[in-house]
């Protein structure tokens, strides 16, 4: 059995995105349908000491309705970025693996990036990071590369078909708009994602669920992926340099 995963790119994705990855042969970055406002695309969330807050890369909308994701652009007026390392310091410093995770945010974020640069090019090198720094070994795809065409679920099927793929395992909210059939009719079967979100200990007192996955490997390191994918041992804890 092969298995495929198609995901839009998020900003410092939740531990579930990286369930699908680990789960799937390859994995695609859905990154040329049109970009939603108020998503994950260029948010998250982290623990603090009140709660949790939001980390949100600012992006060029005046102007700019109906982009495909791979089209919307950073806003670089301000230095968001170390903004964003200021927080997570602030955060994390008494993490138990903070020193050993930290050094790779600033390696991502500590760079500023210009005008012209894209969001989902910084969103899917980060998450590429993240999952290497995991241990996960998944191929990872973009669909701009592919050069497929379809509407809605009869892409998704072509997308299987390029990799020869005959199980696609799908995210829980694809319920609401997937054509089941058109995978049955092309010999695919489909899976959606019930991930049970793992309890461990953060920083902070009461758990907080569904934020970045960074608050994960902060607070467990090695046993980070072991964890997020139920008891599985993960393969190795790396931190190697990776290019953005």
């Amino acid at each position: 059995m092969t298995t495929i995963a198609v995901l839009q790119p998020s900003y410092l994705p939740w531990a579930g995105v990286f369930h699908q990855m680990w789960r799937s042969d390859v994995f695609v970055f859905y990154n040329d349908v049109q970009y939603t406002v108020g998503d994950w695309r260029n948010r998250n969330r982290i623990r603090t000491a009140l709660g949790w807050q939001w980390l949100t890369v600012p992006v060029i909308r005046k102007g700019k309705f109906g982009q495909m994701i791979n089209e919307v652009e950073i806003n670089s007026n301000t230095d968001w970025g170390r903004q964003h390392l200021a927080s997570i310091k602030q955060n994390y410093s008494k993490a138990r693996f903070f020193d050993e995770l930290f050094p790779l945010m600033e390696m991502m974020l500590s760079r500023r990036y210009n005008e012209r640069t894209k969001l989902s090019v910084m969103t899917t090198a980060i998450t590429a990071c993240l999952a290497e720094k995991l241990g996960i070994e998944t191929e990872l795809v973009l669909s701009s590369e592919l050069n497929i065409s379809g509407s809605q679920t009869s892409r998704l099927v072509n997308i299987c078909k390029h990799f020869n793929a005959d199980h696609y395992y799908s995210g829980a909210a694809a319920r609401n708009y997937l054509d089941i059939k058109q995978f049955e009719e092309a010999g695919i079967s489909v899976e959606f994602q019930d991930y049970k979100h793992p309890v461990y200990k953060q920083v902070y007192e009461p758990f907080i669920s569904h934020l970045s996955v960074i608050d994960l490997m902060f607070n467990e390191g090695p046993r980070s992926l072991e964890i997020l994918t139920g008891g599985n041992k993960c393969k190795y804890w790396l931190l190697g340099e990776v290019a953005l």
